[in-house]
């Protein structure tokens, strides 16, 4: 197999250059084989949209304030709780 071929059809090597450029910068080579992979492959591009966006809506996450205000009450807990308990006493 050439290697253009060996760009065209792997997908492992795809995924792993669009997660490693998420969080680093890749070289030139790896940018043009990502690329020629991407324009033939539809679902390396579905799953390359689809990280960047989790990887931004995690992103998101950890930069959100850490108190919303949102709690249980504690009866909500204890009712909770107690259904818990419930569950593993059958066994």
């Amino acid at each position: 197999m050439g290697p253009l071929k060996k760009i065209i059809y792997n997908c492992r090597r795809a995924t792993f250059l669009i997660e490693k450029k998420l969080i680093d910068r890749l070289t030139l080579r790896e940018k043009m084989e990502l690329r020629i992979h991407l324009f033939g492959c539809s679902v390396c591009r579905v799953f390359d949209k689809q990280s960047a966006l989790i990887n931004k809506m995690v992103q998101q996450l950890f930069k959100a304030p850490k108190d919303d205000g949102a709690h249980l009450d504690d009866n909500f807990k204890q009712e909770l709780q107690h259904r818990i308990e419930d569950e593993l006493n059958k066994n």
